[in-house]
């Protein structure tokens, strides 16, 4: 690119985040976490311990030429770049992230790598594409052959849970999830806000964002992997108490052991790492906010640990002794 030309604005960003938790039964440190995520040899993994222990590897570039995801069938072909990154947070919870910015417009052939390789993360289509019709296409998921980031972050993910530093012994169990999302421009002078989040089956949850024009597409996936880690956690922390029996009046010992067997791990493992926004872009905190308010996060996070408390103060009293019945 010569000095004098403009690069065209990027007008949606995509991406699609899996989150896990490590199989590993003692958690990384921070040394271990370096090892672990050292994808490439020429850059180091960024790591910080406030306000918790994080890791993230360097990114990872894949290159695209293929058509991009429409709900209203257009097939708009598009080349380019996907930037990877994985994150571990407390040496506890495994993601990775694919995203992409689509710019507004691109040339109409198409150039040598290294021109592409200079705009990591960056796909110019060939034309102007139905940008609507590809958020929505891209939420819902595309046809064989259409860009698929998830399958980016998939197989990151997959390449990281085969590390010999993994002893492939969870101390809990749970499912991965999928949170897929989307980010068009926000109105002039508008700032960021939610569209839509939805949770869908198969572990998937969607997100549809709209943000000030300009905001780096890292930002966001910043953003999007902080909300995939906190409602992994809920999700988590929801199935531990929905898989044990709770209410039963004096249960017998064996029952009583199995609940606080059943619930310690949530507290060893899971209780100490929800801090929303501890990581997300300045502009984008707010968002953070929309779903405090609904579907509310850390409302319904506060809840489930309480409870959990409360079931583990209970377990914790002896029952009560019964005397057996005298006959007369």
């Amino acid at each position: 690119m010569t000095p004098k030309e403009t690069p065209p604005p990027v007008t949606l960003a995509c991406g699609e985040v899996r989150t896990c938790l490590l199989p590993t039964l003692h958690a990384l440190d921070s040394s271990a976490a370096a090892e672990f995520l050292r994808l490439r040899a020429d850059e180091r993994v960024l790591l910080s311990e406030r306000p918790n222990l994080y890791g993230r590897s360097p990114d990872t570039l894949t290159g695209i030429d293929c058509l991009l995801p429409s709900a209203n069938g257009a097939r708009i072909r598009a080349v380019g770049t996907v930037a990877a990154h994985a994150a571990l947070t407390e040496g506890r919870v495994l993601q990775s992230s694919a995203y992409v910015r689509v710019r507004a417009a691109g040339p109409d052939h198409r150039r040598p790598w290294g021109h592409y390789l200079a705009r990591p993360g960056t796909l110019e289509p060939f034309g102007r594409p139905p940008y609507e019709a590809v958020a929505r296409g891209s939420l819902r998921g595309g046809r064989h052959g259409d860009l698929d980031v998830g399958l980016i972050a998939d197989g990151l993910l997959t390449r990281l849970l085969r590390h010999p530093l993994l002893d492939q012994r969870p101390p809990l169990k749970s499912r991965r999830t999928r949170l897929r999302w989307a980010a068009l421009p926000a109105e002039r002078d508008e700032g960021p806000s939610i569209e839509r989040f939805t949770l869908a089956e198969d572990e998937l949850r969607t997100v549809r964002l709209r943000v000030p024009q300009g905001t780096p597409a890292d930002e966001i996936a910043g953003l999007c992997e902080d909300f995939a880690l906190h409602d992994w956690l809920l999700t988590a922390v929801v199935r531990i108490l929905d898989g044990i029996r709770l209410g039963v009046a004096d249960p017998p010992g064996e029952d009583r052991a199995a609940v606080v067997t059943a619930l310690r791990p949530a507290v060893d493992h899971l209780l100490h790492l929800w801090m929303p926004r501890a990581r997300v872009a300045h502009g984008l905190v707010p968002l953070w906010e929309t779903l405090e308010d609904r579907p509310g996060f850390t409302r319904q996070w506060r809840t489930q640990v309480q409870r959990i408390r409360d079931q583990l103060a209970l377990h914790a009293i002896p029952p009560p002794h019964r005397e057996a019945p005298s006959i007369p």
